[in-house]
């Protein structure tokens, strides 16, 4: 299974919410961007908080708020393959500093965007176990 890793958030004023993430949630900061996106953690989870002025990987318009959420798999290929079978296309894949940290962006059900990658400050996907098969009588 999936997990969450990664939540992409617009904002007009993103030192003013980065402060209130840090200050009132205990968040660190693990990464400025140069292109003005700052990057949060808890540890587990990605805050990722997007200036107005950058472009949205889908060409949409950008609006304060949740943009889009990111999940780290175990199995990417066949978490790629899951997601493509449920209805989702491919928008695009976005290097977000180093070889470790990326999203595969795409296009789902009712306008959604999610991405399948890694990023800054996130916990990796717990490998699954699998229960043993069962032995023949």
């Amino acid at each position: 299974m999936a997990k969450i890793r990664h939540i992409a958030y617009r904002s007009d004023d993103i030192e003013e919410l980065a402060g209130f993430f840090v200050s009132g949630f205990g968040m660190e900061i693990v990464q400025r961007r140069g292109n003005g996106a700052v990057d949060l953690s808890d540890g587990s989870i990605n805050i990722t908080l997007l200036p107005m002025r950058l472009p949205r990987a889908d060409g949409k318009e950008t609006r304060p708020g949740i943009e889009h959420i990111g999940f780290t798999a175990a199995d990417e290929d066949e978490q790629k393959r899951l997601i493509e079978a449920a209805g989702a296309s491919v928008i695009g894949r976005r290097e977000l500093g180093s070889s470790v940290h990326y999203e595969l962006k795409y296009h789902g059900p009712q306008d959604i965007e999610v991405d399948l990658g890694h990023w800054a400050g996130t916990e990796p996907a717990p490998e699954e176990t699998r229960a043993p098969a069962a032995a023949s009588s």
